[in-house]
C-alpha cells in the first residue's frame, strides 16, 4: 500500500534519461529451482562445499546462500532529494520482465551488457548449466538487485546519495524510445 501522493510517475521519462544499477548480493531469492538443477544439488548436495576458483575462495552454499539485499532505506533517501521516473527490482525474470514495468509506453531500456557488473557466480552458472545469455538475463538478475530511472542531471546526485548510503551504485543504461528491454 502507498499513499496516492507517493506513487511515482513515469509520464516524465523521456529518452536520455539514466537508468541506475544497485548492485545485488548474488542470485537473491529468485530462480533457484534452476540453481538446484544446474548443480544437481538434490542428487549431489556435497556439491555446495566445492570453491571453483572464480568465486574467490567461496565454497558454491556460501556464493548461493548469500542474503537478499534490501534497498529500502538507500532508496528513500534518493526520493528525498531526486525526482524518481522509475523503479524496478529486479527478480525473477531478470531484466526482460522487471525493468519494463517500470517504463512509460514508448521508452525502453538500452542497457550495454559489457557495462553490467556481473559477479563470477553467475558466469559459473551459465557455464555449469549451459545456459544461453538471453534466458540468463531472463531468469536471474546478473548482479542487478533494482535500478532507478532518473533525468541525467539528476543521476550523478542520484548516484551520490546511493553510495554515501552504503551502495556501489553506478550508471547501467539509458532510457532510448521503443519497447522493452534492449541488451547491445
Amino acid at each position: 500500500v502507498v499513499d496516492k501522493e507517493k506513487i511515482l510517475s513515469n509520464e516524465t521519462m523521456a529518452a536520455g534519461d539514466v537508468i541506475i544499477a544497485l548492485p545485488s548480493t548474488g542470485v537473491h531469492s529468485n530462480g533457484f529451482s534452476l540453481v538446484r538443477k544446474i548443480f544437481d544439488i538434490d542428487a549431489n548436495p556435497d556439491v555446495l562445499h566445492t570453491a571453483p576458483a572464480e568465486l574467490g575462495g567461496k565454497t558454491l552454499g556460501e556464493a548461493l546462500l548469500a542474503p537478499t539485499k534490501i534497498y529500502v532505506k538507500p532508496v528513500l533517501k534518493v526520493l528525498e532529494e531526486v525526482d524518481v521516473k522509475g523503479i524496478s527490482h529486479i527478480t525473477g525474470g531478470g531484466f526482460y520482465e522487471n525493468i519494463p514495468r517500470s517504463l512509460k509506453k514508448g521508452c525502453a531500456a538500452r542497457i550495454a551488457k559489457a557495462d553490467v557488473r556481473i559477479p563470477a557466480l553467475f558466469d559459473v552458472m551459465q557455464r555449469e548449466g549451459g545456459i544461453s545469455e538471453h534466458d540468463m538475463f531472463n531468469t536471474f538478475n546478473m548482479g542487478v538487485g533494482m535500478v532507478l530511472t532518473v533525468a541525467p542531471e539528476d543521476a550523478d546526485k542520484a548516484i551520490a546519495i546511493l553510495q554515501a548510503h552504503g551502495e556501489d551504485a553506478y550508471r547501467l543504461g539509458t532510457i532510448v524510445e521503443g519497447d522493452g528491454v534492449e541488451l547491445v
